[in-house]
């Protein structure tokens, strides 16, 4: 059954939160000189202001998905954008670093409730395969284009607004989700819905926080006992949660869709592909106001062509992937942006912004063109019956994976702008007080630079400013690798794809009557399967229609 008018007129209303996500995970990443200026964060605070959100996102999405099966898929959209329109007031008024951190915190809880509904909405809106190919393409491009755009939008706000203004957009989203909502939306719940199960919740959550706060420590103040207890204890916390996943007849996160190659590489190209983008947007926006001296909304202007040239390359990857199959143009996504990256590694104090625009253009376009393909691949490689458990880890690890590109990049920078900006750098005559400050973050130093005279002042940003551009470049090689390993990864899965149909056109060739019953489906071949649309997978925590088909005898039994 092909959907309507009313369907995609119902996915224009699911591109709203689903762009919000993605917007609210960057719109602080312009923000975050202001933020230094006005509520002087120390660096790590800094970090958790922007990235406690995706965190939160992340390890609430999956009991999420499970709560909107169990109460409702619409109406827990619902009731997370109100949630989400509340939490963002919240923000907007925030006095202090503390409650700033704490209302991203909520702003991430509320946000994990519009991701899988909306998703699993649209597995019920479009059955028709390529529809719904389409339709996740265009689902994954506004989050993205969210995610890309946000900088701009904060640039605009910020230059007439006070800065609470950039976490005021999540009350109008919230506003017409709440009205236009019930008018399009179906809504749907899984009879057979899994359990909640709150310690599974607990450890995913406290698994990755200890883990990012001892990176980030380290990174700020070097090695000691503290952090390396902390990476310590969320180690042993992951290891429990493992554990407990592998030993639940219904858990959180079906770990075993990991012995599935395709699986397993497709979600490592989605997590690290926005880890490589999210991370590079984060630096480069700070490059342009604080090295280059842009205004916030010129800045957010320069960053237009590379969200432009992510859009082209996400809307390009599904009719070219069609022709060549998914996983070639995955691999080729990832190759293209390397020459992205390799450039962003030349830029400098004063080389302009032409070559860092180009640099990330390019890799946008390369690295958007693979992910806007991950999503389907992710589901369609999963059994028909776990498809809904697929969803969900996709939809966690493209939040994770926003969430640690800013935390490991910022960390990683942080660590060499304090290695480059000893005291032998700094000019004399400024005061321990204020070599700390200019020495914890490249706005500390500005705003330092600003209360000293013009001549001491240009002397200490001079090298903040190379410290900081040697940070991005460092964390632009590290990107280079991530990559590169994701094509190398995809490559030798189509190589593996290709071996497997040799074979089984072989053992065709020898068994008469086999064609592409059961006993051969296997051989067919992932990319063939994914080019040609064979078999209706379902998207999101549960079928749209209560029903799926298992096995070869093609049994419909309900949704798990």
């Amino acid at each position: 059954m092909r959907a309507g008018r009313r369907e995609w007129t119902g996915l224009a209303v699911l591109a709203l939160p689903t762009m919000l996500i993605g917007l609210d995970m960057s719109v602080l990443h312009l923000a975050a000189p202001v933020l230094s200026e006005r509520l002087h964060p120390s660096g790590t605070e800094l970090l958790w202001i922007v990235d406690i959100y995706g965190f939160m996102v992340a390890g609430f999405l999956a009991t999420m998905g499970t709560l909107g099966d169990r109460i409702g898929r619409r109406r827990l959209l619902l009731t997370g954008a109100a949630a989400f329109a509340a939490a963002s007031l919240l923000a907007a008024g925030s006095s202090s670093v503390g409650m700033l951190i704490t209302s991203r915190a909520l702003l991430g809880v509320a946000g994990a409730t519009l991701m899988p509904s909306t998703l699993s909405l649209i597995s019920n809106m479009f059955r028709d395969p390529g529809q719904r190919r389409l339709a996740v393409a265009v689902w994954m491009t506004n989050f993205s284009i969210g995610a890309m755009a946000g900088p701009l939008v904060g640039g605009v706000l910020l230059e007439h607004f006070w800065y609470g203004s950039v976490f005021l957009l999540g009350v109008p989203v919230g506003v017409v989700l709440l009205i236009a909502g019930p008018l399009l939306l179906p809504e749907y719940r899984d009879p057979e819905a899994g359990r909640l199960d709150p310690a599974s919740v607990a450890l995913s959550v406290t698994t990755v926080l200890p883990v990012v706060y001892g990176f980030k420590e380290i990174a700020q103040h070097g090695l000691h006992t503290l952090p390396l207890l902390s990476l310590a204890a969320g180690l042993c916390l992951g290891a429990a949660f493992v554990r407990r996943q592998l030993r639940l007849p219904d858990p959180m996160l079906d770990l075993r869709l990991f012995s599935r190659p395709a699986f397993g590489v497709s979600l490592g190209g989605l997590t690290l592909g926005l880890f490589a983008v999210t991370g590079t947007q984060f630096l480069l926006l700070q490059y342009f106001q604080l090295v280059l001296g842009l205004t916030p909304p010129v800045a957010g202007l320069w960053a237009l062509p590379a969200v432009a040239a992510g859009v082209v390359g996400a809307l390009l990857a599904p009719a070219v992937a069609a022709r060549t199959g998914p996983l070639r143009v995955m691999a080729g996504g990832f190759l293209l942006s390397v020459p992205g990256l390799v450039l962003l590694t030349q830029v400098g104090t004063a080389s302009g912004p032409y070559r860092a625009v180009v640099g990330f253009a390019v890799m946008s376009f390369g690295v958007q063109a693979a992910l806007a393909l991950t999503n389907d691949v992710i589901i369609s490689s999963a059994p028909p019956a776990r498809a809904g458990n697929a969803s969900g880890i996709g939809e966690t690890g493209a939040n994770l994976g926003e969430a640690l590109g800013v935390a490991v990049a910022g960390s990683v920078a942080a660590a060499v702008y304090r290695a480059k900006l000893d005291g032998s750098s700094l000019p004399d005559g400024i005061g321990p007080d204020r070599t700390e400050a200019a020495r914890a973050t490249l706005g500390g130093a500005a705003e330092v630079a600003g209360q000293l005279p013009e001549r001491l002042g240009a002397e200490l940003l001079a090298p903040a400013r190379t410290a900081f551009t040697d940070g991005l470049h460092v964390a632009a090689l590290l990107d280079v690798g991530v990559v590169m390993m994701l094509a190398a990864g995809h490559m030798a899965l189509l190589r593996r794809d290709g071996a497997r149909r040799d074979r089984g056109a072989a053992g065709a060739r020898g068994s008469a009557g086999c064609g592409d019953s059961a006993g051969c489906g296997d051989s067919a071949g992932l990319d063939r399967q994914l080019r040609e649309g064979e078999g209706e997978m379902e998207v999101g925590t549960g079928a749209g229609t209560g029903m799926e088909m298992e096995g070869a005898g093609n049994r419909p039994r309900p949704v798990r």
